[in-house]
């Protein structure tokens, strides 16, 4: 019977009564959490993220942490006794060559099988003390890599879905690779650089301080001069940093959408548009990157210009030192001067370890921001104490997305679905059908709601949009065009009220992982792993009671889910059976087959309550008849809920509910619904038998296709894409000399850059020898006296400070033009490297090698070798 006009049909929705004050109403926190949602919250990175990366180690993590450190610190103190050594050889050596000698020849001999035997002492410490710290440091920064990607993953899958929604795309993905091997970087070999340099520069100072403590304080000057411009600089250089970070992982967001639905983009030919859009942020990383080099560069030039003037500086105090009798031994100033030198080239080594670490703490900002996120607050209750076979009721529910707090989907929606029968809920598109069944799912909740918070810097926050950039369409990141969206965004987010009950217990008491096993989910668009048929059914026994059953018994079940869903009219087919691999999200596969594995994997566990959203819409009119008749099948004896777009697949539901602007407008059968020619569902099925023809035309076209001849058809696909993917893939001959003459031949617009590169780096390069034949003039100068001494000394130490200039404006040429070209070479070849693939054939992205995660990573890495191959190597680097 027709019972949509009846006033006793508690599912017909009104308008709620709000002019009399009964609409509900939301405690005023809940009102502030969805005001708070469209601010975009931030958090800024601080080194107090770094450190929490190391509350994952273990008790003998800290065990060997702290051994190693110590070990570090004891591999850096090898080097400036070293310098004790040598400044002694060097007195005695000036001692015994001067006119008269002031040692012996036994004495010098004696001398110098001692100190031979010293520096091979050190060495044989050194080099253990080093292999210990290398090995162990690399070892920890794995460890605690791994285990802050597993907690990450963890805390992401406990959130609500509106949580992973407010990612970015390909943002988690990028997060536990990329992002993680910066933080592993920064927690393993770098950090003991760190303290083994520390060592070195402390003891260091000790020595030198303890052997002439005036020629160390006057030598030291030149240190604080390099600390105050490498306070200067470093900010700028980290701001830069930072851009760059933030701008790559957007453009790897946009490659990891691109590559996800690889043949939706092409069908749609949006080729272009996407690489424009990879472009703009691959761009904006380079113009990041850029504004880093003239920084680096200044910071490396006023470097060398410290360390090679500091040379001269204390060979001039020293020789006046000399010439007035405070220091008798030359050998002094060898120490001294080398230990001081040891200060600043140590230090100059830390800064890489500081860059690292600074890398490290954006990255573990990355993930701390996801584990920190407030997880979702889920019940207690799960069986005995309830059951999933009673009904499912929606009371007076109003609900906005979190994306879009000021669009109401649902609008006090009165809804109950019955244990036992088959429930299908109809409606036009944006009456709230799918949202239903996020709801049930417990994708969303009806109390607060969050947004995970973006990491950026302070200064970046300040940052306008870039001139262009309201023109680019690549960087259109609006959800809505529409102007009606705009103009709501303006008024007061939707307060989210009403309840969710199953079994006359609500659902925010009951556990969340026990509901969810108790349900299964056939979507529209099924996803199927990279792996085989038998593991993508076997897959829906998580969470049941067959989950740790032996692969016999398992196997058992996934024959008996595929020969109910129908899908092993086609498996027994194929030529490795339930063993044939289906490919990244199982594109070897037709979309009726997909949906049939689906279908096996989501009744395998013998669910209570299945759900069937729009599972036959995305395939053709002729294949949806053997997956309806699975459905059909799989429906018998539980609670099915079904929403459709296609009304002829839920002619057969035992009630139907019809949507409209989130409130329930008619219920009924399908035949009791039609009678009713100014209903709302009676409107849909006109429309739909208008599109596709009269009723006696669809009927007939439905009768040609028989159910036998579906998996022959499909058997054909299914083999078809067999052959193609035993296609190997030709790979031409390719050697790192032939690639790199390649790589030089297209860049010809850049070789003026690379002829000055030259130069530069062979001016920089000359400053060694210079500073050994120096070295050599200014130990024989020791040997003079008087006006002869002071004159020699002061001209000697001029062309320290020649050299110094010389090497220093070399260095900064290096530096900036390298940066500045590896950047641009590594932005044209990025983009590149993106449109190659993007407009590969389809058969490419068959290949296991080539799946979605492969190629999202390989964007993301090659590119960056590339740029170290062009770019500046070197400790500054």
């Amino acid at each position: 019977m027709f019972v949509s006009a009846s006033t006793n049909d508690p599912n017909v929705q009104r308008p709620p009564a709000v002019a009399n004050g009964q609409a509900s109403t939301q405690p005023s926190s809940t009102t502030n959490k969805l005001q708070e949602i469209q601010k975009s919250p931030d958090r800024e990175p601080t080194f107090k993220d770094y450190v929490r990366v190391f509350s994952y180690a273990s008790k003998w993590d800290i065990v060997v942490y702290i051994v190693v450190v110590f070990t570090s610190i004891g591999a850096g103190t090898a080097l400036p006794l070293m310098n004790v050594i040598f400044g002694q050889l060097v007195g005695q050596f000036v001692g015994y060559f001067q006119e008269p000698p002031t040692v012996s020849r036994s004495d010098f001999e004696r001398l110098l099988g001692r100190q031979s035997l010293y520096i091979l002492g050190l060495f044989l410490g050194r080099f253990c003390l080093s292999y210990v710290n290398k090995f162990s440091f690399r070892m920890m920064g794995v460890r605690l890599s791994s285990a802050i990607r597993l907690h990450y993953l963890q805390c992401l899958f406990r959130q609500s879905i509106h949580v992973i929604d407010s990612m970015p795309p390909g943002a988690a993905a990028n997060t536990v690779t990329t992002t993680a091997n910066t933080l592993q970087i920064g927690l393993s070999e770098k950090l003991g650089v760190f303290f083994e340099y520390n060592g070195t520069v402390w003891t260091a100072i000790i020595i030198a301080f303890t052997w002439s403590w005036d020629l160390t304080l006057v030598t030291f000057s030149l240190v604080v001069f390099l600390l105050v411009v490498t306070g200067v600089l470093f900010p700028f250089a980290i701001k830069g940093l930072v851009g760059a970070i933030k701008a790559e992982a957007e453009a790897n967001a946009v490659a990891s959408e691109a590559f996800s639905g690889i043949r939706m983009l092409a069908a749609c030919g949006a080729e272009n548009r996407i690489v424009a859009r990879y472009t703009y942020w691959v761009k904006e990383a380079r113009r990041q990157n850029q504004t880093m080099a003239p920084f680096l560069a200044l910071q490396l030039g006023f470097l060398f210009v410290g360390l090679y003037g500091t040379f001269g500086l204390a060979f001039w105090y020293g020789t006046k030192r000399i010439i007035s009798g405070a220091i008798q031994d030359p050998g002094v100033i060898v120490v001294v001067l080398t230990s001081v030198m040891m200060v600043v080239i140590s230090l100059e080594r830390i800064s890489t370890p500081l860059i690292a670490v600074a890398k490290a703490t954006v990255a573990a900002c990355e993930f701390l921001t996801v584990i920190d996120a407030p997880q979702p607050a889920t019940g207690t209750i799960k069986g005995p104490d309830t059951i999933a076979t009673g009904d499912i009721v929606l009371n007076d529910v109003v609900f906005a997305y979190p994306s879009r707090p000021h669009v109401k989907v649902l609008d006090g929606l009165n809804l109950r679905i019955e244990a036992g029968m088959k429930t299908a809920i109809v409606g036009p598109s944006g009456s709230g059908k799918s949202t239903i069944v996020g709801l049930i799912l417990g994708w969303y909740s009806l109390r607060e709601q969050y947004a995970i918070p973006k990491t950026v810097k302070k200064d970046m926050m300040k940052a306008g949009p870039k001139k262009g950039e309201e023109k680019s369409g690549a960087v259109d990141r609006s959800v809505d065009g529409d102007a009606g969206v705009i103009a709501k965004e303006a008024e007061p987010p939707v307060q989210l009220s009403g309840s969710i009950s199953a079994s006359c217990v609500a659902l925010d008491d009951i556990e969340l992982k026990w509901w969810r096993s108790q349900i299964s989910l056939v979507q529209q668009d099924p996803f199927l792993f990279n792996d085989t048929i038998f593991h993508n059914v076997a897959h829906g026994l998580i969470g049941s009671p067959w989950e740790n059953d032996p692969e016999e018994r398992k196997r058992e079940l996934v024959r008996e889910a595929c020969q109910e869903s129908f899908a092993d009219e086609f498996i027994d087919r194929l030529p490795k059976g339930y063993d044939t691999e289906v490919g990244d999200g199982g594109i070897k596969l037709s979309g009726g087959q997909r949906q049939r594995i689906a279908i096996a994997r989501s009744i395998i566990r013998r669910p209570k309550i299945l759900i069937l959203d729009e599972a036959t819409s995305a395939i053709d009119v002729k294949g949806e008849k053997i997956v309806q008749a699975a459905l059909d099948r799989v429906a018998q004896n539980r609670t099915t809920i079904t929403i459709a777009h296609r009304l002829s697949t839920i002619k057969n539901a035992d009630r139907i509910i019809v949507l409209k602007e989130g409130r329930v407008a008619e219920t009924g059968t399908h035949q009791s619904l039609l009678e009713n020619e100014s209903g709302v569902y009676y409107g849909l099925v006109y429309s739909q038998q208008m599109s596709l023809g009269t009723p006696a035309q669809a009927s007939t076209e439905e009768s040609e296709e028989d159910l036998d001849a579906v998996p022959t058809r499909k058997t054909n696909t299914a083999q078809f894409e067999t052959d193609v993917s035993r296609q190997e893939p030709r790979v031409g001959n390719r050697n790192l000399f032939n690639s790199f003459g390649r790589l030089l031949k297209e860049q010809r617009a850049e070789w003026p850059f690379y002829a000055a590169t030259f130069l530069a780096a062979m001016g920089a390069a000359a400053g060694t020898p210079l500073q050994a034949w120096l070295f050599g003039k200014v130990l024989g100068v020791f040997s003079l006296q008087g006006d002869e001494l002071r004159h020699e000394s002061e001209f000697w130490s001029m062309m320290w400070l020649v050299l110094a200039i010389g090497v220093g404006m070399s260095y900064f040429c290096q530096a900036y033009i390298s940066i500045y070209v590896s950047c641009r070479i590594g932005a044209i070849y990025k983009e590149q490297y993106f449109r190659a693939i993007l407009f590969q054939k389809t058969c490419f992205f068959d290949q296991e090698e080539n799946s979605q995660g492969a190629l999202s990573s390989r964007i993301s890495s090659d590119p960056k070798l590339l740029e170290e191959l062009v770019g500046l190597n070197g400790p500054s680097s």
